[in-house]
């Protein structure tokens, strides 16, 4: 059965549904503009723990404890689980796995890991592999800082361009059976380099990425940016949504008023956040809390969800490398638009 459209796109005939969704934050980001939509809120930066990371690994298990309980369902109904992270070698996502006694597929996609697991979960239930799949992904701001850029403890200032990666987790079930958004397509995005090589720009890194991902998008699927209720953007933030918008100006594309950026709407212009969120959790909390509760009321009918990431490491970075972006799309309709 064929189910690629395009280039880059496929399209999933059986319907493969949102059926569960969890999201949790830190305490800054729950002083933020969606503290009202989020599942949980963690007063605790360490989640209970001594350290950091390992605080991240519990903030990924509580969201998928929680999205598997908000499906209604048990671990034993879960047959494969598809997380991510930024740690190296995504030692969050793995130590969470370990956990639970369901198969583990970790896949590594930066801050695009929400996105490309839930397009890789879809491709996975859309074809009869699995019935219920779990996708997950996390960041978290003090292990992110240190990995990649500058230990706390220095204090160093941060120019003008970084964006502040988010602490938050976010979980959801696809599924074959039982009711929630739709997933309808998915574009995987091909991997850009403009030769950006600042670690602290993230934003100008990635938004090549998406402006390629999200041109394969509207030919492979035939439709126009105005088709979509909202068109959503992982953590490009201020300037790199600004680089995007310009980007798909210069190709024949108009981002309306339709279109919003994950990491500039997380949180408040008074919390000193520079360019805004970042981070795999940054769209992951942001989709798993305000996207998805208006797709199941219904104020969303059709939602173009990408997420966008920079594959550097620290290594790479080190050696002068330039950071090179990638971007994964997909699209999730609310049932009562059937």
């Amino acid at each position: 059965m064929k189910r690629e459209l395009g280039q880059q796109t496929v399209f999933f005939k059986n319907k493969p549904k949102i059926i569960g969704h969890y999201s949790i934050v830190g305490p800054k980001e729950g002083k933020g503009n969606l503290r009202e939509y989020f599942s949980e809120i963690e007063q605790d930066d360490f989640f209970g723990q001594k350290t950091y990371e390992k605080g991240e690994r519990v903030m990924i298990e509580r969201a998928l404890e929680g999205a598997v309980k908000d499906a209604n369902l048990s671990f034993d109904d879960i047959k494969l689980f598809l997380s991510g992270d930024l740690l190296n070698q995504i030692i969050s996502s793995s130590y969470a796995a370990r956990k639970y006694d369901i198969p583990y597929a970790g896949v590594f996609g930066a801050c695009s890991t929400m996105a490309e697991s839930l397009a890789l979960g879809a491709c996975l239930v859309d074809g009869g592999h699995f019935e219920t799949v779990a996708c997950a992904t996390s960041s978290h701001f003090s292990t992110a800082e240190r990995q990649f850029r500058t230990p706390l403890e220095l204090g160093s200032q941060r120019p003008p361009t970084s964006q502040w990666t988010v602490t938050g987790s976010g979980a959801d079930i696809i599924s074959s059976k039982g009711s929630g958004p739709i997933i309808t397509c998915a574009t995987f995005g091909k991997v850009a380099d403009f030769g950006i090589t600042d670690v602290n720009n993230m934003g100008a890194a990635m938004a090549p990425a998406a402006m390629y991902t999200l041109i394969a998008h509207f030919k492979d699927t035939k439709t126009k940016p105005e088709d979509y209720d909202l068109i959503l953007s992982g953590d490009l933030g201020k300037l790199g949504s600004e680089i995007l918008i310009d980007l798909m100006e210069d190709k024949g594309y108009k981002l309306g008023l339709n279109y919003k950026d994950c990491g500039q709407i997380i949180f408040k212009r008074n919390q000193n956040v520079l360019m805004g969120g970042s981070g795999c959790g940054c769209s992951a909390t942001v989709l798993n809390s305000i996207v998805l509760k208006k797709l199941i009321t219904g104020e969303y009918k059709r939602v173009l969800f990408m997420a966008t990431g920079a594959l550097l490491s620290t290594l790479s970075a080190q050696q002068g490398e330039s950071v090179p972006g990638v971007a994964h799309a997909v699209v999730i309709e609310g049932e009562k638009n059937e």
